[in-house]
Formats: C-alpha cells, sequence, structure tokens
C-alpha cells in the first residue's frame, strides 16, 4: 500500500470539516499518517552529539492544558526517547531520540493515534494557523448570534402565553418548527469547533473538555427537537443556540487572553531568521538558507534587520538592539572584531559577520531551549492539576446522571432532569484549573526574561518561592568578576609569563585577569590539572608547578591588605604572590538590602582570604560571613542550613561553587559564570548588577501567590456553581457564562505576573555572554 500524503489543510491551517478529521475510519491509518510525517519532517530533524536527533512538530488540535499529560503519557516509555515535551501556549512538541534505538515513525504514531494532527514547525506557522481558528471562531460566533437573535424574537410570542386555543395551539407549535429550521443548522455550524474536538477524541478512546460541552449543547438541541414533534408546550431552541453563543464568546475571549499571556518562547521564535545574505569570496552575494550556513562564512545584514547568525563583526560599525536576548534596555555599539548574537536587531548601520555558529547552535537558540523548558516543566501545582484533570472526565459525567437522577427523585418533569444535567456538563470544564499554574509560569518566565533572566526549569520559580535564606559567593558573585592585577611591575617578567601561561588554563576571574594582563603565553609540553577552589597543578619535564591560592602553594598567607591574592610556586620552590583588586556590583548593597526587605536572611561565602571578604561584606551591610571556604566547605554549610530547616538560595558562578549551586534549594548564576556552574543554576541573570537576584525572588514569591489564588479562584468556582446546576438554579446559558468567565479571570489573574516597571537589572551593561554561548 502506497503512503497517502496528508490533507493538505491539515498542515495549512484551516479548521477541517468535520468528516475529514473527526469521524472514525474518515482519516488515512494513523501508522500511514505518521509515515508520510516523518518523510515531510525528514528536512527539520536536527543531528546532536552522540546520535541523538530532535525534531519540532505543531499539535495543530491541541486545546487545553488536560492534553499535555495524555500525549506525553503517550510517549513517556517508548524505547529511545530521551525527551517528548509538549508546550501549551506555543503548542509545539519537541521530541529528541536516539536513532539507532528508535524510528521517528515509532514517535508519532502513538500522538497520532490519539487524534492529535501534526506538522512540521515552521516560524509564523502557528501565527497565521492562530488567525484563521480566530476567523473561523467568529464566523461561528456570528452564525450562533443571528439565530439567537431571530430564535429570541420567534420564542416571545410563546413566552407571552398568547396561544391558549386549539389555533394558538398549531401557531405555537408552528413556531416552534420555526425555531427548529433556524437553531438546528446554526447550531450544527457554530458547533464545529467543539464538535469536532470531541469527535477526535472519542473516535480515538479519549476524553477532553469539549466532550460534555458538546454533550450538553447536542442534548438541549434534541430535546427541543423531541418536544417540537410531540407538541409540547415547551422547547428549549432559544437556549441551544444561545448557548452556542455564550461558549463561542468564552472560547474567543480565552483565545484573546492567551494571546495576552504568549510565552516568551514564542516571542523569541519570531526574532529566528529563516536565510541570510552570503558574501562570496568573489564579492558576489546571494540569500541561502540557514541550514546551509557554516562557521567561516560571511554574511552582510543592513540595518533594520535581525542578525541570522552569532559571529564577530568584519566590516562596519552600528547599534545593536539586544533587549530581547540580555533584557539591557539601551543599544550597544559594535565595530569590527566585536561579538554579536543572531536575534539582535541591526539598528543604523551596514554589517559583514563572519559566522561562528548558525541555527540551534546560536545563543538564541539557546536562550530559547531554556525558556522552553521552563514554560512547559512540571512544576508540584502544575503535577496537581494535570491529575485533577485526568478524573475530570468521568467524574462530570457522574456529576450530571446523579443531576439527572436528583431531578426524578424529587418529583421533578425528565425534561428538568436533563437540563440540569446539561448545565452540570457546562460549568464544571476544568478550564480554569487547567490554566491555573501555567498561564502564571508563562507570564513569570516572560516577565524574567525581560529582566534579563534566564528560568531553566519549571519548578525553579516555586523552589526559590520557598527560600528564606540567601547565601553568597564573592568573586564574580558580589563582584563583578573582572579584577586587575596591581602589582605587576613589581613581580619578575619570566614569573608573570608563566603565571599567565598556567592561568590560561582556568576560568577562574583571578586566573583571567593575569591573562589580560600579560596575553596569551604559550606552554608546550604541559599536563594542566585544576582542583575546584584551590588552584591549577602543571606537570613539567623540569618539574611540578602550581598556581592558586596560598594553601594550594605550601605558602604563608601572612600578606597585610584587603587584595586577592594569587600564588605561583616554580619547580624550583620559588614563590610569586599577585595581588588583584576586584570591582563590587555597583547595586549589590541595594540587592542585599532588598532581600533583607523581602524577609530573607542574607550570608557572605567565599574561598577569598579573610581581610578580602570582611571588606566586602562591610561595604554591602553583611554581618554574617565566612572566608577560604573550599568547595566541600560550601556543600557542609548549604547541608548545615537545610538540617536547620533553611531553604537556601545559592548564588554563585565558579566552578567551585558548582556543587553548592546543585545542593541549594534554587540557585542562580551570572551568564558568565563557568560552564558546571551555568549546568548546575536553575536561574541565569545577564546584567553586571546583581538585582537580578531580587527580582527573581519578588516575581518568583508573587508567582506563587497567583498560583494559589487561581486554584481558589477554580477550586471555588466548581464549589459553588456545582451544587446550584445540580439544584436547577443555574440554567444552561448561566452555566456557559460562569465556565468562560471563571477561565477569563484565572487567565487576567495570572498575567499579573508579568506586569511591572523594568527593575534596575535592566539598566545598561555589558555583561558578558560569552559563558552562555558556549
Amino acid at each position: 500500500m502506497g503512503l497517502q500524503p496528508p490533507d493538505p489543510r491539515e498542515t495549512s491551517g484551516e479548521p477541517l470539516p468535520l468528516a475529514s478529521c473527526c469521524m472514525p475510519g474518515a482519516a488515512p491509518d494513523p501508522a500511514d499518517r505518521a509515515a508520510a510525517l516523518a518523510a515531510a519532517a525528514s528536512d527539520a530533524v536536527e543531528e546532536l552529539a552522540d546520535g541523538e536527533r530532535r525534531l519540532t512538530l505543531v499539535i495543530e488540535n491541541l486545546e487545553c492544558a488536560a492534553c499535555l499529560p495524555k500525549i506525553e503519557a503517550a510517549l513517556r516509555d517508548l524505547p529511545g526517547l530521551i525527551e517528548g515535551r509538549v508546550n501549551l501556549t506555543t503548542r509545539r512538541l519537541r521530541l529528541v531520540w536516539q536513532a539507532e534505538a528508535t524510528e521517528l515513525t515509532d514517535l508519532l504514531l502513538p500522538v497520532l493515534a490519539l487524534g492529535y494532527r501534526l506538522a512540521p514547525f515552521e516560524v509564523g506557522k502557528l501565527e497565521a494557523q492562530d488567525a484563521e481558528e480566530r476567523r473561523f471562531l467568529l464566523r461561528c460566533l456570528a452564525v450562533s448570534g443571528f439565530a439567537a437573535g431571530n430564535v429570541m424574537l420567534l420564542s416571545v410570542s410563546v413566552w407571552s402565553g398568547l396561544f391558549g386555543d386549539d389555533m394558538g395551539q398549531a401557531t405555537r407549535d408552528l413556531l416552534h418548527w420555526i425555531s427548529a429550521l433556524i437553531a438546528l443548522p446554526a447550531v450544527a455550524y457554530a458547533g464545529r469547533p467543539f464538535f469536532r474536538s470531541a469527535m477526535s477524541a472519542v473516535s480515538a478512546g479519549r476524553m477532553n473538555m469539549d466532550v460534555p460541552i458538546s454533550l450538553g449543547v447536542i442534548l438541549a438541541s434534541a430535546m427541543s427537537l423531541f418536544e417540537t414533534m410531540r407538541g409540547a408546550h415547551e422547547v428549549y431552541f432559544d437556549a441551544a443556540v444561545t448557548l452556542c453563543f455564550f461558549l463561542l464568546i468564552g472560547r474567543i475571549l480565552d483565545r484573546m487572553m492567551r494571546g495576552r499571556a504568549r510565552s516568551a518562547a514564542e516571542n523569541l521564535l519570531a526574532l529566528k531568521v529563516e536565510s541570510a545574505l552570503v558574501v562570496r569570496a568573489d564579492g558576489r552575494r546571494e540569500r541561502q538558507p540557514i541550514s546551509a550556513l557554516q562557521p567561516g562564512m560571511r554574511v552582510a545584514v543592513a540595518a533594520g534587520e535581525c542578525l541570522p547568525v552569532d559571529g564577530r563583526v568584519i566590516i562596519g560599525r552600528s547599534s545593536l538592539d539586544v533587549s530581547a536576548i540580555t533584557g539591557e534596555s539601551l543599544p550597544e555599539r559594535v565595530e569590527p572584531g566585536a561579538e554579536v548574537h543572531a536575534g539582535t536587531m541591526n539598528l543604523d548601520g551596514s554589517l559583514e559577520i563572519e559566522v561562528t555558529a548558525a541555527g540551534e547552535r546560536t545563543l538564541l537558540a539557546e536562550v530559547l531551549r531554556l525558556v522552553e523548558s521552563a514554560e512547559q516543566g512540571r512544576a508540584r501545582y502544575v503535577r496537581l492539576a494535570d491529575r485533577a484533570a485526568r478524573i475530570y472526565a468521568p467524574f462530570v459525567h457522574l456529576l450530571a446522571l446523579a443531576a439527572f437522577v436528583l431531578a426524578l427523585a424529587v418529583g421533578w418533569s425528565w425534561q428538568i432532569g436533563l437540563m440540569n444535567a446539561v448545565a452540570v456538563l457546562i460549568v464544571t470544564c476544568p478550564c480554569a484549573l487547567g490554566l491555573a499554574t501555567p498561564a502564571v509560569q508563562v507570564a513569570a518566565v516572560g516577565r524574567l526574561l525581560r529582566a534579563g533572566v534566564l528560568v531553566k526549569s519549571g519548578d525553579a520559580l516555586e523552589r526559590l518561592a520557598q527560600c528564606d535564606h540567601v547565601v553568597l559567593d564573592k568573586t564574580g558573585t558580589v563582584t563583578l568578576g573582572r579584577p586587575v592585577l596591581l602589582n605587576a611591575a613589581e613581580v619578575p617578567a619570566s614569573a608573570l609569563r608563566l603565571a599567565a601561561s598556567l592561568a590560561a588554563y582556568s576560568r577562574h576571574p583571578l586566573a583571567q585577569a593575569l591573562v589580560r594582563a600579560v596575553g596569551p603565553v604559550p606552554l608546550p609540553d604541559a599536563e594542566v590539572r585544576e582542583v575546584p577552589g584551590a588552584g591549577l597543578i602543571c606537570q613539567t619535564p623540569a618539574g611540578e608547578l602550581r598556581l592558586g591560592s596560598a594553601a594550594h602553594v605550601s605558602a604563608e598567607d601572612d600578606v597585610a591588605g584587603a587584595d586577592s591574592l594569587l600564588w605561583l610556586r616554580t619547580a624550583n620552590g620559588r614563590l610569586t604572590c599577585f595581588r588583584f583588586q576586584d570591582e563590587v556590583r555597583p547595586d549589590a548593597a541595594e540587592a542585599v538590602r532588598a532581600l533583607r526587605d523581602a524577609g530573607l536572611t542574607v550570608e557572605l561565602l567565599s574561598g577569598d582570604r579573610a581581610p578580602v571578604v570582611a571588606a566586602v561584606a562591610r561595604q554591602l551591610g553583611i554581618t554574617d560571613w565566612h572566608a577560604g571556604v573550599d568547595p566541600a566547605g560550601k556543600s557542609a554549610r548549604l547541608a548545615a542550613l537545610a538540617a536547620e530547616g533553611r531553604k537556601v538560595a545559592m548564588v554563585g558562578d565558579g566552578l567551585n561553587d558548582a556543587p553548592a549551586l546543585a545542593a541549594a534549594n534554587a540557585s542562580l548564576s551570572p551568564a558568565a559564570a563557568s560552564q558546571a556552574s551555568q549546568v548546575a543554576a536553575d536561574f541565569l541573570f545577564q546584567s553586571e548588577r546583581l538585582g537580578p537576584v531580587a527580582t527573581s525572588l519578588t516575581l518568583s514569591r508573587r508567582a506563587r501567590r497567583l498560583v494559589l489564588q487561581n486554584f481558589a479562584i477554580a477550586i471555588g468556582y466548581n464549589l459553588l456553581a456545582v451544587p446550584l446546576a445540580m439544584a436547577g438554579e443555574i440554567t444552561p446559558l448561566l452555566a456557559a457564562l460562569f465556565m468562560s468567565v471563571s477561565s477569563l479571570v484565572v487567565t487576567a489573574n495570572a498575567l499579573r505576573a508579568g506586569r511591572g516597571g523594568e527593575p534596575a537589572a535592566t539598566q545598561p551593561a555589558a555583561a558578558s555572554r560569552e559563558a552562555l554561548a558556549a
């Protein structure tokens, strides 16, 4: 059997007719669709290290938070799958797998079998699809509104009781049939957004929130038709079509609110450029896709264009808007030799750039991956909402049945009981509960990104909000990490060059200061290793060289003054001391005060000398400080604080801070930190200021309050509305209104996490982004 290509409408954003996407057996077999999609997406598969592959797909009919656990559960135990994560806001599915262990078709099949429509991801495709969906919803709303108005006019005469005799009975029946002719086609058309989603779910053997909604609308319409056929006095065509009208208003408003809460990841996607103007060696220029670019190639970028690659400026001078990547609000001036990154906007000059990284290897791609990971992470509150959503469908149907039985038990008619059941089906929609946490998470992550802070995991905000104690590292954390060598003229030139040659093997700020002061000095035939928190050891034919702390080189630390020291011991045992001075971050004292005002205790923990740490602690107003602490000592200190019941936030940047960052309840690190620290940290801030630490803490606490408020709103709404619906005090119309309002209130409350003026952390700075790009 040959492969059948997917319906073009499946990848166009156009809503599919009910028969083609929802009816069982109407669509191609899932295995055939999986094979066709795998072939279509083959060009979008990215080759990673160690035989891994990655692919991003769009889930076109992803409707609600309850869909996420279903999709991820279907993928969870597949052999060879490393990661299968869904982002609700961008409707994207990201797959990472081992190419040798499984085929892409086998990964796609479980999702397609659930009834979801997948398509290769394209920049701008989701926005076009959303626009088409909004137009479709507006057409449905117009039809239902027109029908509701006309049916209401016909119902006025019936409600007024004008038809009491036989002729009146015939006229009333005629009006009922006219209402049916208007309402039933309108419901069939306007209910398509709910019906097609429900049928797709049911045909795949699963449930979603549109199943009870569709059941309620269909039951109201069917009962009205039955009552009309038997000439009953009361029918509910006005209720059925108006119910559709209110539900569509709620769906449209929900789409609008989600658009306002559009994820930071989706906003970053808009910065990705799909092609670049390549400059050939002979001067010719031709546009090529980003996938064709290789390091060493040159691209031209005109004023007003986004940079397509990471690279180094070769020709030209300009100003770049880097706010989307770093949170810095003022333009950054660049000239030949400057490092630039994809996603930044070229403001006022033409540039020619030598490519160092393109596509998924750029800084923009790395930031995007971190933001997506944070937005779609499964925090504790998200997992609670997911479990609640899983039991929603059977529970709500049991409630609806109980409402019907209760009405019959108290002597009401079956019609009243059925309408009560419909009201229960509508009013218990779990949208508000499903949105309670993800909406806050998306808004908070986006707000922090605008402040120059990257959140690496979904539960990081939740863990940071619990912290009551902050541990600050000194060098590179409360200081800028760019110390200056003070005594270069006082030490032998040979010792200075030898120390610089060793220092090139370390990312420690003092070592890097030596390299900056002297320049790169080659060290031939050397075997160098770094002892975290101590220094470097080099084995040479002449003997062992050491560069590091006094203890590391076996020196007596009796040097006076509050300068940071680095010692060199040569193979013959000669010692040389290098003095450094590092500047405290400009807002460090203010940030420490902000942390104290928020109710946290603060301590300074450093491996530096006691006089240096004491001087910095006095400058920041910190009374609790510890000096000469090695990596094991830092981890032991955090363990002791945890044993006391403290929830510790660790802020550090060095290789020696990585164990403590990993052990803390939550951790933050500057973007210029060592790669080990970046991996261990939950937050990366890209400014020269320490303000992002206080900003992150404040926003994480606000996010937790908003999540709890949203849970209270969602649970309180159901506790109030469900009993009233079962008792017949809420009609299906009011149920539709209340359901929509609850979702809007939760989303509007979540948006508060993204509001507020820009913090001090976003003031102009020239923070290093070299480590984050690594």
